[in-house]
């Protein structure tokens, strides 16, 4: 039994290790990276905030996809050519559409995408209020008649 626990344990605190020292892996290689930092890290947040198409919950940072290395090298190639941040989600945008974007711009036609969990949210409120309201105490109470209460009366005093 005393083994039993202590291997348990042990391969608790292997599992916890393993866990807490595990470093994300990025899907960046270093062929793709550019020899200046400062445009390097401009091209790393602007992959961060770009959908990978295959992989559609991982930003093209992060993901191994083939279409997610071109990507970020289109990403590169547009940043050095001297493209603004905002020119290079222009772009991506018009060639693959509002989807690749892991935070979709507020527009019209992204409004009930923005604005369904604060309705939601404001709808729960409401009907919360309104079943409480109807459920407070007091009102299912019935009151009785004065000779109701008299007849009350009488039983309690002949018990006790």
């Amino acid at each position: 039994m005393r083994v039993a626990v202590r291997v348990a344990g042990l391969l608790l605190a292997l599992v916890t290790a393993a866990a807490v020292y595990a470093a994300p892996a990025r899907a960046v290689q270093p062929d793709e990276m550019l020899p200046d930092p400062a445009l390097e890290a401009r091209a790393r947040a602007l992959s961060r905030e770009l959908r990978c198409m295959v992989c559609q919950n991982q930003s093209i940072d992060d993901s191994d996809a083939p279409l997610a290395r071109d990507l970020r090298i289109l990403v590169r190639e547009r940043l050095k050519a001297g493209d603004g941040d905002r020119q290079v989600l222009d772009f991506l945008t018009a060639r693959y559409g509002e989807f690749v974007l892991l935070k979709p711009r507020l527009s019209w036609h992204t409004a009930a995408l923005w604005g369904t969990p604060t309705a939601v949210l404001i709808l729960g409120a409401v009907g919360l209020v309104v079943l409480l309201r109807r459920r407070a105490p007091g009102k299912d109470v019935a009151t009785l008649s004065a000779a109701e209460q008299a007849r009350v009366d009488d039983i309690l005093r002949q018990e006790g």
